[in-house]
């Protein structure tokens, strides 16, 4: 019988065999597993069922991954790891800036997908361990709930990413100081060397569209040059 409490994981594959080898592995690890064909049925899933993270292929016919992804973080965070037979860093980076929260090449082994799996998994929940230094962080017209983990403008709660919340959990731990681009590649959990840190950046880039009124300008996430970031709030 499936365990009540396991996480329920989505994997979207075009390719049968594929779908079900990891559906049987990831089972077998504890998971709850439901499986779409495409996009198309993956958004027919996502309407009525929600999801622990999604297992996402990028090449499939007609919708493709990446675009999945966008439609996704439009209206949800739930963490999104993308598969792809193409490794190349441009096609990485569009997955991130897409709102992916890590990228896996294949062919790969289950096992190095189960470690990504709950590397994410892992980055909330560790993440909300971190003391917090004031219950809000006010940010110009944006403010953010340390409590919560809750960026709002106004009265609209603003939508993070699984990656973007890790972030702001991890900076609002330490105001005013400066973190290191490999210590944020090691909170985030991810090992792959220059290519990881250059995904860094570009979710940190992607952060300041959310809490900076000019982004190219960035008052509140700021570079410090040579060393890392720093989030220095009102």
């Amino acid at each position: 019988m499936n365990d009540p409490n396991a996480l329920h994981l989505l994997v979207v594959d075009d390719d049968e065999r594929i779908r079900g080898l990891l559906q049987k592995f990831l089972i077998r690890n504890g998971f709850l597993v439901s499986t779409a064909r495409d996009a198309a049925q993956a958004r027919r899933l996502l309407v009525g069922l929600e999801f622990d993270l999604i297992v996402l292929d990028v090449m499939m016919p007609g919708e493709d991954g990446v675009s999945l992804t966008r439609w996704l973080r439009e209206r949800q965070a739930v963490p999104v790891l993308l598969l792809t037979a193409r490794g190349e860093a441009d096609n990485r980076i569009e997955g991130f800036e897409a709102g992916a929260d890590d990228y896996l090449v294949k062919p790969f082994e289950p096992r190095e997908l189960l470690l990504r799996i709950n590397a994410i998994l892992r980055r909330v929940p560790v993440a909300r361990e971190a003391a917090p230094v004031a219950r809000m962080l006010h940010l110009g017209a944006v403010r953010y709930d340390i409590d919560r983990g809750e960026l709002w403008l106004g009265n609209d709660l603003v939508r993070l990413t699984t990656t973007e919340a890790a972030l702001m959990r991890i900076f609002a731990a330490r105001v005013g100081e400066v973190v290191t681009r490999e210590k944020l590649v090691g909170d985030l959990g991810r090992d792959d060397g220059q290519a990881t840190e250059r995904a860094v950046d570009v979710q940190i880039t992607r952060l300041r569209r959310k809490i900076e009124s000019d982004p190219k300008m960035p008052r509140y996430l700021q570079t410090v040059r040579g060393e890392g970031y720093r989030l220095a709030p009102d």
